[in-house]
């Protein structure tokens, strides 16, 4: 057997064209994903609005684009008309999902700012509480939201300094109505309902707005694929997406599975397409429902009943906080890479979180401010990601894993830029062998390596903290080459590769 990777590229062959908003991030009042991570008015570096200027050069670097907000678990009970108005007169709330108590000091119109700095390609996607509120709560939120002026709820807006309307598009339907973890839990005719009625109001407000329903919190729930068939039959001609959910974390030392997670996050991405081209078919309409997989990450979450249930309503706590491995960044690569290889129907997606709660970024309260491992892959795809993606069918060695069955070590799609320039991502899964890569190159003038970059390190379990914050980075591959239409490159083992062509 060979021990060589191989695929070609052409142009004439396409997946899709990457959507922008494929980058987007998540912003949950979880943990110190809010307050001292994007917000924290006595750190040194608060601006006048007690953002954190440290944190907002981070996520410009990191390039994130979509920001859902405010939960997750928190917004099944999270009253909006709490977090608008003067901050100093805003409730204090207990909060259900993680048993904390939300101070609502950062809210609404700050949250609309904080997206404001971090520059024009960041764009809100709002959930709504379809848990314990439901139709009237909502299109009351749209209204206070993006109502120009002249009713009760636009100028209560304006009064609260926010002349402008924040024209929010993008709304989430709820969040994981699936799980019976969530307030308000329901089931998938319940939801469906609620769902669709919410969606025929919003759109009375504005047709134009873009809306995402529930899907499954996970491919493994019982009631998956049926809950998406159910939801859609009632809201199919009243939505653009269905929201998708996947986690993955090392388990019992078997890190064979663990590298090959992406092969689960592409079954379950095709599984939910097929589903709603199903339901479509079943209803005879030629639209298309598009996915919007929007909570997606490495996430050690066997850690996480024990941590939450310990809490006796703290504000503000540490949680969540994952310090993720070289090991953990290359996983992360690969589940990026199974989101390019579906730009077609995946338009929408968020990696869970922004800041400190199992995130790219993390923060010191008072102190400074980090790249975790995962950050590079990230900011890599998102600057370089952009074009259509080329379709690749890899040929070469495959691995067995537990989990997932059969692997290719290699993982990989490769994106074509609109000034033909190509940029190839690669992962190689095995744990202790470099794995050499061909590829062939078709129908595109392409004459040199502008860049090979590697994350990968002797030391699998290598970790940026706050005591060593640049421990971990990427460096230059060597004897990468591009010859006579064909790519050469030694994927070093446990890797994540970005080799741009020019």
């Amino acid at each position: 057997m060979t021990r060589t990777a191989r695929f070609a590229l052409d142009p004439a062959f396409t997946v899709g064209t990457v959507d922008p908003r494929l980058f987007g991030s998540f912003v949950e009042h979880l943990g110190r994903c809010v307050y001292t991570g994007i917000f924290e008015p006595d750190h040194p570096t608060a601006d006048e609005a007690g953002l954190r200027q440290d944190v907002l050069e981070l996520v410009r670097e990191l390039g994130v684009t979509a920001v859902r907000y405010p939960g997750g678990n928190f917004v099944s009970g999270y009253k909006w008309e709490d977090s608008v108005g003067p901050a100093e007169e805003r409730p204090r709330r207990l909060d259900l999902a993680w048993r904390t108590t939300e101070s609502n000091r950062f809210g609404l119109s700050e949250y609309i700012a904080f997206l404001k700095k971090v520059g024009p390609q960041a764009e809100p996607m709002m959930a709504v509480n379809l848990g314990t509120r439901g139709v009237a709560e909502a299109i009351e939120l749209q209204e206070y939201a993006n109502h120009p002026a002249g009713t009760e709820l636009s100028d209560r807006r304006i009064a609260h300094g926010d002349k402008d309307p924040f024209g929010i598009r993008l709304w989430c339907l709820g969040n994981e109505m699936d799980g019976p973890w969530q307030t308000g839990h329901k089931t998938a005719e319940e939801y469906g309902r609620l769902a669709a009625e919410t969606a025929r109001a919003m759109r009375q407000i504005d047709k134009d707005i873009e809306l995402v329903a529930c899907g499954s919190s996970g491919q493994g729930m019982d009631t998956f694929a049926e809950w998406e068939a159910k939801v859609l039959q009632e809201t199919y001609d009243l939505v653009d997406y269905i929201s998708l959910h996947a986690y993955y974390e090392e388990h019992d030392g078997d890190r064979d599975s663990f590298l090959a997670s992406a092969v689960d996050m592409e079954s379950f991405i095709e599984n939910v397409v097929a589903t709603c081209d199903h339901v479509g078919a079943r209803l005879k309409s030629k639209k298309k429902i598009n996915l919007s997989f929007d909570e997606w990450n490495v996430w050690y979450m066997s850690r996480t009943d024990a941590e939450v249930s310990a809490l006796d309503w703290p504000e503000a706590p540490r949680l969540l906080e994952d310090v993720y491995s070289v090991t953990d960044a290359v996983v992360f690569g690969s589940l990026l890479i199974a989101l390019l290889r579906h730009a077609d129907r995946v338009t929408v997606a968020c990696l869970a979180q922004l800041v400190n709660v199992i995130a790219p970024i993390m923060t010191e309260p008072g102190g400074a401010a980090w790249r975790q491992t995962t950050f590079f892959p990230f900011a890599q795809a998102a600057r370089h990601g952009r074009g259509e993606v080329l379709d690749v069918r890899v040929s070469g060695p495959t691995y067995d894993t537990k989990r997932h069955g059969t692997a290719d070590l290699l993982h990989a799609t490769a994106v074509r830029a609109d000034d033909g320039t190509v940029t190839v991502f690669a992962v190689n899964r095995s744990q202790t062998e470099s794995l050499p890569l061909e590829v062939a190159l078709h129908g595109m003038e392409l004459g040199e390596v502008v860049e090979h970059s590697v994350l990968a390190d002797a030391d699998p379990e290598a970790r940026n903290t706050l005591a060593e914050p640049e421990r971990v980075a990427p460096h230059a591959g060597t004897g990468t080459t591009l010859e006579d239409g064909t790519l050469k490159a030694t994927l070093e083992p446990l890797s994540w590769n970005v080799i741009r062509l020019g």
